[in-house]
């Protein structure tokens, strides 16, 4: 099988060439620009990915494509329509390749959302589902749902298989965003007002995001179904901050701060979301994949934790 993998050099990307890889499978990374390849696949350098790419080089010879490239959380915003700014990439960018993966010939179209379309948290005994109505909360998450809901009419214009995945937070070795400062933060010993935060959050190991796009690539099941993945287990904030601590080797120093105090604070400093991202619960089920395609996660939340401790640590020391 032949697969087409956009954001190829990416976080997620680059490890999913390698598995592909080491599967025996052919593989081509789409890319902005010209880079040395990451491994054995070819590269298809494609430009910006918008309306206006073309895709033809990339796409010839393709059995299916995972289409990772997409306009992810600005931590500073300075567009002044932000929305417009994402539907540019993650709508018409997702329209434009899979029209003409479909005048190409490619079969299927695994497309990697977010599982901000359902909604930014649930109850603590709540977990999101495939079924929910979809309550995307901010542009991002707005743009990702609009582009599901093209690829829909796609699928059912021209019998492309389209297969969606709905991750929650990714981690592992090359994270970018909040992930690494929370590491950088307790390998410094930096006290956490963490201790009381009873939530319960869901995180998928990028090894076990990597495991799940390949069996929607390529099981026969997945064809036209939408999923949501995560680790075997959800945690509170509390409780991973000293998971993370013992993957680093160090002692935990969270303690205990009321954290109706600490939403005021974050209120009045616009920190609202950041806060809501440490104290709120977001919680999935993934029993849908397991249950029509036999997926279970290889890794584990500790191995997947230490895997990124021993990367960061690579860093640290360079």
């Amino acid at each position: 099988m032949k697969f087409l993998i956009t954001g190829g050099n990416g976080f997620v990307g680059r490890l999913l060439c390698a598995e592909l890889l080491r599967h025996g499978q052919t593989v081509r990374a789409a890319m902005r620009s010209a880079r040395s390849p990451i491994g054995n696949e070819e590269v298809a350098v494609v430009g910006q990915v918008d309306g206006g790419t073309v895709w033809t080089d990339a796409l010839r010879g393709m059995d299916v494509i995972i289409h990772l490239a997409a306009r992810v959380h600005v931590m500073k915003e300075t567009a002044a329509d932000p929305l417009a700014e994402f539907l540019k990439i993650n709508l018409h960018g997702t329209v434009n390749l899979a029209r003409q993966a479909v005048h190409a010939g490619a079969k299927r179209l695994v497309y990697v959302s977010s599982i901000g379309v359902n909604g930014n948290r649930t109850e603590e005994t709540q977990a999101f589902s495939e079924g929910d109505i979809p309550h995307p909360h901010n542009a991002y998450a707005i743009s990702k749902w609009q582009a599901e809901q093209a690829l829909r009419e796609i699928a059912q214009e021209t019998g492309l298989e389209v297969v969606i995945v709905r991750p929650p937070l990714v981690y592992g070795p090359a994270a970018m965003g909040n992930f690494p400062k929370l590491l950088a933060a307790i390998d410094k010993g930096i006290p956490l007002p963490l201790a009381g935060v009873n939530n319960a959050r869901s995180l998928v190991y990028v090894g076990n995001l990597v495991d799940a796009l390949i069996a929607c690539a390529t099981h026969p099941a997945a064809a036209g179904q939408t999923y949501l993945v995560r680790d075997g287990e959800d945690v509170s904030t509390a409780l991973l901050v000293d998971k993370i601590a013992g993957a680093l080797g160090r002692r935990s120093r969270s303690f205990y701060f009321p954290p109706a105090l600490l939403r005021a604070a974050a209120a009045v400093l616009g920190r609202s979301e950041q806060i809501d991202g440490l104290f709120g619960s977001l919680r999935v089920s993934d029993a849908k994949i397991r249950s029509e395609l036999g997926w279970t996660p290889p890794y584990t939340l500790e191995q997947g934790l230490r895997a990124t401790a021993d990367w960061y640590r690579s860093q640290t020391f360079k």
